[in-house]
C-alpha cells in the first residue's frame, strides 16, 4: 500500500502554480473564435442550420450567454455550456474624453489586458483595436512597446473588443448608433500576429456577422515587408497604412528599429505591389517630431520619392509619451510640410488628435502593471524578434 501511495505522490513545491493551475474554463473551447463551419464540425449531431444560428447570435446579435440564444433547444444550450465558452472581457476601466472618445481597459484573464479606443466624428464611429499584448517593434515615439511583449491576441479577443464597444455604444446612445470604421492601430504590430488578425478581419466582415465592409477597415504596420506581400495576395479590400515617420533610412533608424531590417526602398516596392494587387491606395502615417523629421528639405525628399504614386499622407502631431523625451513639431512646420508634399501632387491630411486627455491618442496606448504585479496591459505584440535601438 505504501508503494502505491508513493507512486501517486506529488511534490507540490516543485510544481509551479502556473503549470498546475486547475482552470476548468480552459478545458472548454472558445466558440467566439470559430467560423460557422468550425462550429458545425464541433456539433456533428446537430442539424447543419444550427451552427449558422449560433454564429449569428454570437457575431450579429452579440450575445454573451448561451441562455440568450432563444431559438435553440435546451439540450443544445446545455451542450454549449458544458463544452464551450464565449470570450468576453472584464472592463477594468472606462474613460471618456472631453471630445467624446472612449477608452476601455479590457481584462481577458491570465494576464491578457489591453486597451481599446472608440472615437466619434462627423462621419460616425470608429474603433481602434489592439492585436497583441505588448509590442516588439520598439518605436521610440510609441508607448506600446514599453514593458515588452507578452503574447498575441486570438481572433476572438480582437473581436470581443469591437463587440463590447458596440454594446456599450448602443446602451449609452441607442441601438441606431453603429461602429462604421475600424483601425488596427492599437497595441501591437498586426502583421506580427498575421493568422489571428486575418481571421478577425474575415469574421468581422462576414455577412452573417457584423458585415463591416472591408473598405472600412485599415490595418497599420511599421513595415514587415514579407507580410505585406503576403497580405496583398489574400484577396482582401482593406486599406494598408504604413507607419513611415521618416524621409530616409538613416532618419528612420533613429526612431524605428524595423528600419534596420527593411529599407525604405524595399518597403515602397512592397507597398506598390499591394496597390497593384488590390487597387487600394496606400496610406502613410507620419508622426511629426520636432528636429527629427519635420524640415522642408525632408518633405521635399519624401515628395521626390513618392510623387506619381497613389498614396495618401496622414501627418500626425506627435502625442506626448513621457518616456520618449520627444517633442511635437511646431504647427508652422507641420503646415509647411503638408504644403510641400501637396506641391508634389500628394494628398495630405493633418490628423485631428482625439482622446489626448485620457492618453487614448495615437502612440499613447501601452502595457503597464499595477503595484501588485498583475498585468494591466494597454498594448500588444508577436513573432519577430524584439527590436531595440
Amino acid at each position: 500500500m505504501k508503494s502505491i501511495q508513493k507512486r501517486f505522490e506529488i511534490n507540490f513545491e516543485k510544481v509551479s502554480e502556473k503549470n498546475f493551475e486547475l482552470n476548468f474554463e480552459n478545458t472548454k473551447k472558445d466558440i467566439l473564435n470559430m467560423h460557422s463551419e468550425e462550429i458545425a464540425k464541433e456539433l456533428p449531431n446537430e442539424p447543419s442550420y444550427r451552427s449558422k444560428q449560433i454564429y449569428e447570435w454570437l457575431h450579429k446579435k452579440l450575445v454573451t450567454s448561451f441562455e440568450d440564444m432563444s431559438n435553440l433547444p435546451k439540450s443544445l444550450i446545455q451542450n454549449l455550456n458544458d463544452n464551450f465558452y464565449i470570450s468576453a472581457p472584464t472592463v477594468l476601466n472606462r474613460l471618456i474624453s472631453e471630445d467624446g472618445t472612449v477608452k476601455f481597459l479590457f481584462d481577458f484573464g491570465s494576464g491578457v489586458v489591453v486597451e481599446t479606443v472608440l472615437m466619434t466624428s462627423n462621419y460616425g464611429y470608429s474603433i481602434c483595436v489592439s492585436s497583441q499584448v505588448g509590442c516588439k517593434m520598439g518605436c521610440t515615439f510609441c508607448a506600446s512597446h514599453i514593458g515588452g511583449w507578452e503574447k498575441n491576441l486570438s481572433s476572438s479577443q480582437i473581436l470581443a473588443q469591437v463587440y463590447h464597444a458596440q454594446r456599450d455604444l448602443e446602451a449609452r446612445l441607442g441601438k441606431e448608433n453603429k461602429i462604421g470604421n475600424l483601425v488596427l492601430m492599437g497595441i501591437g504590430e498586426p502583421l506580427d500576429n498575421y493568422d489571428n488578425v486575418l481571421k478577425f478581419i474575415r469574421m468581422l466582415s462576414d455577412e452573417y456577422g457584423q458585415n463591416l465592409s472591408q473598405r472600412s477597415i485599415t490595418l497599420s504596420t511599421c513595415g514587415l515587408v514579407d507580410k505585406i506581400y503576403k497580405l496583398a495576395d489574400e484577396g482582401l479590400a482593406i486599406t494598408l497604412a504604413i507607419s513611415l515617420h521618416a524621409p530616409d533610412d538613416d532618419t528612420r533608424k533613429k526612431t524605428m528599429p524595423i528600419a534596420k531590417v527593411h529599407s525604405m526602398e524595399s518597403l515602397f516596392k512592397a507597398a506598390n505591389y499591394y496597390f497593384e494587387k488590390t487597387g487600394r491606395r496606400i496610406s502613410y502615417e507620419y508622426a511629426m517630431i520636432a528636429g527629427i523629421n519635420d524640415s522642408e528639405l525632408q518633405a521635399k525628399t519624401l515628395g521626390t520619392k513618392l510623387s506619381g504614386n497613389s498614396v495618401h499622407f496622414n501627418l500626425i502631431p506627435l502625442n506626448p509619451v513621457t518616456e520618449a523625451h520627444l517633442q511635437k513639431a511646431p504647427d508652422a512646420n507641420i503646415r509647411g510640410f503638408a504644403k510641400t508634399l501637396e506641391k508634389f501632387g500628394i494628398e495630405v491630411t493633418v490628423r485631428r488628435n482625439q482622446g489626448t486627455d485620457i492618453n487614448a491618442a495615437c502612440g499613447q496606448l501601452r502595457r503597464t502593471r499595477n503595484e501588485t504585479g498583475n498585468n494591466r496591459a494597454r498594448g500588444v505584440s508577436n513573432g519577430y524578434k524584439i527590436l531595440r535601438s
